[in-house]
Parts: structure tokens; sequence; C-alpha cells
């Protein structure tokens, strides 16, 4: 195995056997494919954001790269290791935060859930303290470390579980909704460090969220889940091409004035004016540069901005486009 491939998945699948009540008594048996046969590859060290609606099958994939869940068919690799197979040597080679759910012990101070991850992990004592000092002061948990966990904050102890999935030094980090719910400070703190961890120590990210701040500002890559299957894989840009997406020029003139002429040959057009302030949209792979100039020659311009397309609208297209 190389580094090219440090996740690989060939054909996954995931069937649940789900028992409906059909009239009083009778129950019918109904399959539900969460995950129908994905493929990837993710190298060492790439941060990868992992999106879908709800049900799409994300979670799914999630706890079967973590050994939780066993695939139905498929082959499925993480550093070499099956997971569902060898779960307890892969579980020191991972590290994962579910943000719906804490990893730490409830009723102990967070220093104590911190001491039970040194034994479970054996990790050596060193290097246990120098990871330890690290997370306390680039997740800024020092005031927090004789606080019992049921007494944090969200954010608080979102950044309490980011730092015990850390403590052994994982290879890969498998991130799980890790903001929902935190405020802009804590979801920025969150940010940076998972930024300096994967530049530091090429540690391989693979996250899921709703919050698309996330990935734009966190992954390079990007991959699509839509009922169970892997409908776009690519790059940020790439992904607004396959939603045909747009940009937005908010104009401000001199005064009140008709639409805009952006001329017959442009694909840009006026989508909204509210007096002297209009809104041009265009492609978002094309550049602004020649709108810009045409409209700054032929009128009174007094200020303009570009706005970046919602992805979320992107992939709601995207969601429309596949069903």
């Amino acid at each position: 195995m190389g580094d090219t491939d440090f996740i690989e998945l060939d054909g996954v699948e995931k069937v649940f056997d789900v028992r409906r009540r059909v009239g009083f008594l009778r129950r019918e048996r109904h399959e539900v494919r969460a995950v129908d046969g994905i493929s990837l590859r993710v190298p060492r060290g790439e941060m990868v954001g992992y999106i879908g609606p709800n049900g799409a099958g994300k979670s799914t994939t999630i706890k079967m790269l973590t050994g939780i869940l066993t695939p139905s068919g498929g082959r499925l690799r993480v550093a070499g290791i099956d997971p569902s197979r060898e779960r307890t040597k892969l579980a020191h080679r991972i590290g994962v935060v579910f943000g719906q759910r804490t990893t730490l012990w409830w009723d102990l101070p967070l220093r104590d859930s911190y001491r039970l991850v040194h034994r479970m992990y054996r990790i050596p004592d060193r290097r246990f303290r120098e990871n330890m000092d690290r997370c306390i002061e680039l997740l800024d948990l020092g005031a927090l470390l004789d606080v019992p966990v049921r007494q944090l904050s969200l954010g608080q102890r979102m950044r309490g579980d980011i730092a015990a999935a850390l403590l052994h030094d994982p290879e890969v980090l498998y991130l799980d909704e890790p903001t929902i719910g935190l405020d802009v400070v804590s979801k920025a703190r969150v940010r940076e460090f998972l930024r300096d961890l994967n530049a530091e120590r090429s540690t391989t990210v693979l996250l899921t969220t709703h919050d698309l701040t996330d990935i734009e500002q966190l992954c390079r890559r990007v991959m699509v889940i839509d009922h169970g299957r892997l409908v776009y894989d690519g790059g940020l840009a790439g992904l607004h091409e396959v939603g045909e997406s747009e940009r937005t020029l908010v104009v401000d003139l001199e005064r009140e004035l008709p639409p805009i002429d952006v001329g017959t040959e442009s694909s840009a057009r006026v989508v909204k004016v509210e007096g002297p302030r209009q809104w041009v949209a265009f492609p978002a792979s094309a550049s602004a540069a020649g709108l810009v100039a045409r409209i700054a020659a032929d009128y009174p311009l007094v200020d303009l901005s570009v706005r970046e397309p919602d992805i979320e609208a992107v992939i709601a297209k995207m969601y429309a486009a596949s069903s």
C-alpha cells in the first residue's frame, strides 16, 4: 500500500433490514441501502470534505471506516487494515470526533478523562505530555482542565473532544459535524487548530459537516454523497461548475438607473435593482474583470463588490439533478 491510497473504498455497500408495521399485527421487511457502491481514495495528509443531506450515508461511511459497522459488500481499507476485522489495531492509528456525542467521561474533570485516554492507548509518558501541552495551548483548554465535562459549554466540550482524539497521535482523524452548535469564536479556533495539525503532522482528515464554511476554509477536495452514492469528487471550483453556480457583482451607482446593459454576448444578467444598487449574476467559473471594466466605463460607479456563490444552493441543485 502506498501513501496515495491511505483510505481505500472499492464498491462499498451497507444495507440495513428495517421492519415496518403494516396493519395491526403484520410487519413488513424493508431493505435500506445506506451506502450504495462507493469507491474512493484518500491520500495520506489530505483534508477532504464529505458532505450531503441528512440520511445520505455520511455517518454510516465513517462508522464503517472506524470498524463500528461492517460493510455488506465491497472492500474497505484504512492504512492497509480492514477496520471491521482489526478494529483494535486500527484504533491506535485513528481519531474520531462525533459532534453530537462526547467520548469524554461525563462526571469527571477534563484532566481525568485525558489520564484515562493515556492509559487506554498506552501512550508513552513523554509523548502524552507533549501532545497534551500542545492541545491545551492551541485549543485554549487550560482553565477547563479541572471542570467536570457535564459543566462545559458545547464549544468547550467540543474542543475537549478534539484534544482527546489527538493525544495518541492518530494518522487519520474522522470529524463528524465538529463545529455543530458552536459560536463563531469557537468555530474559528477549531478550524485554525485543524489547519495547523494538518500542516505540521500531515494528519489525514475526513470531515463531514453541514457548515459549508468549514469546507471552504479547510478542504481543497470535496466529496458529495446523496442516497448512498458518490455524486461528486473534486475541487470546490469544479463543484460550482457542476452546480452551475453564479457569483454576484453588487454595483452601487451614483443614481437610480435602468438595469445595466451587460451585452448580449455576456452570460451575465441583472437579477435585482433597488434604487441605485444593482445585482449582476455571472458564472462562478468566469472572471469578473471584463464585466467590471465594462460597467466602470459606461456607468457612474460609486462602489462594487463580488459575492461568492452559496455552496448550499449549488449542492441543492446537484441533488435535484441527481434525484
